[in-house]
């Protein structure tokens, strides 16, 4: 039980730095000047979160199902890997009287789709859920489990 608590909270720490990292994408959906990139300004990239399981071999998931979770180093789960940045292209509009225009008037814009980051916070949200649930759940079990022994 404690093995499905470490899964589920590994779980839990990883959504919530992805919708971390979706707030930061809203909140710099119109920022058109962000960092110097050889000698010009380029505004924000859409970031993406990364994640990849704990475990790495099928002997250390069966050591962990056998029992042996305490000795374990790295338990099941799952981690965030990296943040990378999304290479799409940047949106670009007409506007020369615009501060941040290039030499042809163009204004380039973030990557970032808001419809795209509002179904990632939907899906980031509800895996968060789904895991309180399963913590939750896993801790009425050994509570219940403790009742027994009375």
């Amino acid at each position: 039980m404690f093995y499905t608590m470490g899964i589920s909270s590994s779980a839990l720490t990883a959504q919530r730095l992805r919708l971390d990292v979706i707030s930061s994408n809203m909140a710099n959906v119109d920022t058109t000047r962000e960092k110097l990139v050889d000698g010009q300004w380029q505004p924000y990239r859409r970031k993406m979160v990364v994640m990849q399981p704990n475990e790495n071999s099928f002997s250390s998931a069966l050591n962990n199902a056998m029992g042996s979770y305490a000795g374990n180093k790295t338990p099941a789960g799952v981690k965030v890997a990296r943040i990378v940045e999304d290479q799409t292209p940047f949106k670009s509009i007409y506007d020369p009287e615009h501060p941040d225009a290039d030499e042809n008037g163009y204004v380039y814009q973030s990557n970032v789709d808001p419809l795209r980051e509002m179904v990632d916070m939907i899906s980031a949200t509800r895996s968060y859920e789904a895991n309180v649930t399963v913590f939750n759940a896993t801790k009425a079990m050994l509570m219940k489990s403790l009742d027994i022994g009375k």
